[in-house]
């Protein structure tokens, strides 16, 4: 790309944009639009990788410019106890597909023990799972995956075998290329289950995926659609294109979150320019917390990435589906991703699959906004691997007593148990176990109930399922035709 000014690059993608979205302008289209605003809604799932509960402004941050997010939270609600199901990336996604704990589907870490899968793992999301977009699927909804997938990299586990009907994205973390492990292949990038490019240039990555959701959209603006666009950014290394690098207050971490917030703008103003807007709900969240060392922000929380702390699985969340959801709203109760896939199917005009067991709630009256509605999670359950190591019932949050595993040669050490309640202490600093016995008591009764059911540590869990396994995985590579 020839070196141009930050607005002309702007203003060229917006006029491309354009481009793409002007069929929607037509009468006919417009007629279209409007019959469906009576039919089901389309469902948008950004899902950033590793932003912070503190990355974008409507949640505090003065580092980062996101006028669009900013924008998208004034025209929706803001969910501030939203929760992810684990501090880092295969666990967590897993939930989303599924609306289960990973220890439910056994995608809680990899093969080898490991927190996440790897190139070329045996491990990978069992296709007998039915995933969110399987169950749209099923309703007649046009289903994309745009980003990174961190599920699995062998065929039988890729976006195309869980229910997507297109997918464009690399098939893991951006790390884990060939300098990351000698066994590992170049960072492949795939269109549906070829590889088409290795390595990927990841500076575009962001600025492709949005074109690709843009054009996905654009084709099936007159019938329901599913995109799943799960970022590659902001983990580490981070990329991003020229206009945006070098640009931000934060290094090269705030580039690629202020690019985030442009693609989230195209987007939106997509669904407008289509006259889709009004049946089209978008979810803009993230997989897990900030780490502590590239430039991210969780606070006012505590902890990072990996821990379950709230920083790690607390994360920002914005939800906005304009005339159905209440604009410039915040919601405080507990949800979390799980919620997502019995919620989009009430939605959708269908059911959660009720032939097995889903954590996942229905909140449609949390984003309906109406009084007095409450979480409808008695508790929620904070895992490590396949260690339960706390749990938050209403206010209350209590890290569990337990062992410190060793890393090296540092001994094994107990960690005694805390109490925190959430809403006077956000960062939780101030344990108060002493003072609340009963309210110990009852969530360490909550903390058994989940020991049964889902298993801690070596013990298994009445109510597991297994995970796919394949013999001999192979790595992706790319091919010449």
């Amino acid at each position: 790309m020839k070196s141009i000014n930050r607005r002309n690059f702007l203003k060229a993608l917006s006029l491309g944009a354009a481009s793409l979205v002007m069929p929607g302008c037509s009468n006919a289209s417009q007629r279209a639009a409007k019959s469906r605003k009576a039919g089901p809604p389309n469902f948008i799932i950004i899902f950033c990788d590793d932003l912070g509960y503190g990355d974008i402004g409507c949640f505090g941050s003065t580092k980062h410019r996101t006028p669009n997010i900013d924008q998208m939270a004034a025209e929706g609600m803001r969910f501030t106890s939203f929760y992810v199901t684990s501090g880092v990336c295969t666990p967590s996604r897993s939930s989303l597909m599924t609306g289960c704990y990973p220890r439910r589907v056994n995608m809680h870490q990899s093969a080898r023990g490991e927190w996440v899968l790897f190139p070329v793992a045996k491990k990978g999301l069992n296709p007998d799972e039915i995933t969110i977009a399987e169950v749209l699927k099923k309703k007649g909804y046009a289903t994309a995956c745009v980003g990174k997938w961190h599920l699995g990299d062998q065929p039988q586990f890729l976006p195309t075998k869980q229910g997507f009907d297109y997918y464009f994205g690399i098939p893991y973390s951006n790390d884990m290329g060939s300098k990351q492990r000698k066994q590992n292949p170049p960072l492949p990038l795939l269109r549906n289950e070829k590889v088409i490019e290795a390595p990927v240039d990841q500076n575009t990555l962001t600025k492709r995926y949005t074109e690709q959701v843009l054009k996905f959209i654009t084709a099936n603006k007159d019938k329901p659609f599913f995109v799943y666009l799960p970022h590659t950014m902001p983990h580490n290394p981070v990329h991003s294109s020229d206009a945006f690098r070098g640009k931000s207050a934060n290094k090269g971490y705030g580039d690629c979150v202020e690019e985030i917030d442009w693609s989230t703008g195209q987007i939106l103003e997509t669904l407008k320019n289509l006259g889709i807007d009004e049946n089209t709900l978008v979810v803009f969240t993230s997989d897990n917390g900030a780490a502590s060392r590239w430039g991210g922000s969780n606070l006012p929380l505590s902890g990072w990435k990996g821990s379950t702390d709230e920083g790690g699985m607390r994360e920002p969340c914005i939800v906005r589906w304009p005339t159905k959801i209440p604009a410039g709203k915040s919601c405080d109760e507990l949800a979390c991703t799980m919620d997502l896939l019995p919620t989009f199917a009430k939605l959708a005009g269908t059911e959660a699959p009720a032939e097995r067991i889903i954590d996942g709630r229905d909140i449609r009256p949390l984003l309906a906004g109406k009084n007095n509605a409450k979480s409808p999670h008695e508790a929620f359950y904070y895992y490590f691997r396949d260690q339960l190591q706390a749990v938050r019932s209403g206010k209350w949050k209590l890290h569990l007593e337990r062992t410190q595993r060793p890393r090296g040669t540092q001994k094994p050490r107990k960690i005694p148990a805390k109490l925190y309640d959430l809403n006077a202490d956000i960062a939780e600093k101030k344990n108060i176990a002493e003072k609340n016995p009963d309210v110990v008591k009852r969530l360490l009764a909550l903390a058994e109930k989940a020991r049964k059911d889902l298993g801690d540590a070596g013990r298994k869990g009445t109510n597991q399922r297994p995970a796919g396994l394949t013999v001999t995985p192979r790595p992706l590579l790319l091919t010449q035709n």
